[in-house]
């Protein structure tokens, strides 16, 4: 008796094992689709933010206008920083791509005074930025803003595209995701089947059943969240020591919107799997059971 009621308890604690693996696996998987937009998006605002547009300065400019000019620069909502660029900087970079010095050819310094500016994300569209170049060509002794507007719809075209992409895929998981956990489920509901029916036979009611599995798996999805992210949170600790950008590209809100998600679905997976298995056999006569 004491021999059977031991591996009894050792089917039920493979069970539970084998089911928490199953289901950190599937969640894991999530979980790196989720990062993945994270990353998507940060590095999105992470190329958009590093792009320089040259804003061209007059050539008669004073020291204290060029310094006036950066701090309104500064202070208009769509700039995220600055820096000036004198000729004299200017016509040294020229050396070097020419490797010859520009001044001794034409008698003068072609270059011109530059402040570089680098807008905030969401300012860097071709719409947004056809505003901003009416702004900043309204101030005094501003002759022009380059920038390289072909670059700019290439990496917005390229950026919306991978984000769709991510996103159905992050759909498509999210399904394939729920039917692995409800098949896992299903099959740990299934050794149950005559244990429900005999409750229902009690006069137990479908919600006082459903209870007690509902929390058992509740149980096992908050511990395979954590888990999953706790390997999420590792693979991120390795690859950051090789990309030291990484950083700059995903916050910590960020991660803990992520590892808060991937706990959260395993607890609403996990629930309605079990709600939906549960209720598969309570309506099943009890003949059925036997040929399942």
């Amino acid at each position: 008796m004491a021999k059977k009621k031991k591996i009894s308890k050792a089917r039920f604690v493979n069970a539970k094992i084998t089911s928490t693996i199953s289901i950190t696996l599937v969640l894991l998987l999530l979980g790196v689709t989720i990062l993945l937009l994270f990353l998507g998006n940060g590095i999105s605002t992470y190329v958009k933010e590093n792009m320089s547009f040259s804003v061209m300065l007059s050539n008669d400019i004073s020291e204290s206008g060029i310094t006036k000019i950066r701090k309104n620069l500064d202070a208009m909502p769509f700039v995220n920083s600055s820096r000036f660029i004198s000729k004299e900087e200017a016509k040294e970079q020229l050396i070097k791509e020419l490797g010859e010095d520009p001044e001794e050819l034409l008698g003068y310094n072609p270059a011109q005074d530059v402040i570089e500016i680098y807008l905030k994300s969401e300012y860097t569209n071709s719409d947004s930025l056809e505003s901003v170049t009416k702004l900043i060509k309204a101030e005094n002794n501003v002759d022009d803003l380059l920038y390289q507007q072909e670059a700019v719809d290439i990496i917005n075209n390229n950026l919306t595209k991978i984000t769709t992409v991510l996103l159905f895929l992050a759909l498509v998981l999210l399904f394939i995701s729920f039917t692995l956990i409800r098949n896992t489920i299903r099959l740990t509901i299934y050794s149950k089947r005559f244990l429900i029916n005999t409750m229902q036979l009690v006069g137990a009611t479908g919600r006082f059943i459903r209870r007690p599995f509902v929390a058992n798996t509740v149980f096992i999805g908050v511990i395979a969240g954590i888990i999953a992210d706790a390997l999420i949170l590792g693979s991120l600790y390795y690859f950051s020591k090789e990309f030291a950008q990484l950083s700059s590209i995903i916050s910590v809100t960020d991660l803990i919107i992520i590892f808060s998600s991937v706990i959260l679905m395993g607890v609403v997976i996990t629930s309605i799997a079990t709600i939906l298995s549960v209720n598969h056999f309570l309506k099943m006569e009890r003949d059925s059971m036997f040929y399942v």
